[in-house]
């Protein structure tokens, strides 16, 4: 009898064991259903040139411009393929950590079709500036999205791209962290925002002095920087500027970049320049408050990245000197 109630016991035990298992087994598998019956998620991005659908979260993106290249790495995600940047071989030092295995697909101004359609990307991000001939043949390719232009208002261009990867909430997060940044830095520079920047860029066949709307303008105005009289001009730059017009660089600071492409021809415009007595000559020259920083940093990136490290170079500049 004994025997016959421990057999019992053993099976009633055995029993539940099977079921709780049996349980299981039909959790997971619904688990695994519903995962394959997921609807891929799909939005619209409105842009430049018009309307685009994108059927589920891009996984292998182009992107065509320098100031997209740090927004999509910023939103950490690495392009399939990039355009080379203006400086570098062929990427930026301040990027390049990040750009291991990344396809260089050509230049802004001459990317390569070929070399994208081999990418087999499912989202291309360009510009309508620097690309507007061929978007409907990279539109072909996979699905485009294109910011309007690349002057000074980044931010812009960098919510367009948070959009477009699906990513909107993680761009505003780090829009929010650059907001609070630039306050912060405001309180502590004071009343040194009162001091007058100037900005002056060599270029090869060109010497320009910078206005309120090119990168570094947009981001001394977001300070609150006092600027001279004559570059307080909502645009960009003044271009092709000759030597007489050398009293216009003048302030209280003055930070100039070079954008040199390994021939020396840009170097030798600098030291024409700020060895010419008419720039030394300058109050903020005989005060020796004229820097040289990087073009890449200051001007030619124009993305998030670029603009962190400006406000690193503020810093140094005026809170650590």
């Amino acid at each position: 009898m004994k025997k016959f109630s421990f057999m019992l016991a053993m099976m009633i035990v055995l029993l539940f064991v099977l079921s709780a298992c049996n349980g299981s087994s039909e959790k997971t598998t619904t688990k695994q259903d519903e995962k394959k019956t997921e609807k891929p998620v799909s939005y619209t991005v409105e842009h430049a040139m018009g309307t685009t659908e994108i059927k589920s979260t891009p996984k292998r993106v182009v992107i065509l411009t320098n100031e997209g290249t740090e927004a999509l790495l910023a939103l950490g995600i690495k392009p399939v393929g990039a355009v080379k940047s203006w400086l570098g071989d062929p990427w930026y030092d301040h990027i390049k950590d990040q750009m291991d295995d990344v396809k260089e697909i050509g230049t802004e101004s001459e990317p390569s079709l070929e070399a994208i359609a081999s990418l087999k990307p499912d989202l291309i991000i360009g510009n309508k500036l620097r690309q507007e001939k061929i978007y409907e043949q990279l539109n072909a390719i996979a699905p485009t999205v294109f910011s309007e232009t690349l002057k000074g208002n980044w931010k812009e261009n960098f919510m367009l791209y948070a959009k477009a990867v699906n990513k909107e909430e993680k761009g505003k997060e780090i829009m929010s962290a650059y907001d609070q940044r630039i306050e912060a830095l405001k309180a502590k520079l004071g009343d040194k925002l009162q001091m007058k920047v100037s900005i002056v860029r060599f270029m090869a066949g060109d010497v320009r002095i910078y206005h309120k709307d090119s990168f570094s303008g947009v981001i001394l105005d977001q300070l609150g920087f006092a600027r001279p009289e004559s570059q307080n001009i909502n645009d960009f730059a003044e271009k092709g500027v000759t030597k007489e017009r050398i009293p216009a660089m003048d302030g209280d600071i003055l930070f100039y970049f070079t954008y040199e492409e390994g021939d020396g021809a840009a170097t030798k415009v600098e030291d024409e320049w700020i060895n010419d007595p008419l720039f030394k000559n300058l109050n903020v020259a005989k005060q020796g408050k004229v820097y040289k920083v990087s073009d890449a940093i200051w001007n030619t990136a124009g993305g998030v990245l670029a603009a962190n490290y400006m406000l690193d170079d503020i810093e140094k500049y005026f809170l650590n000197q």
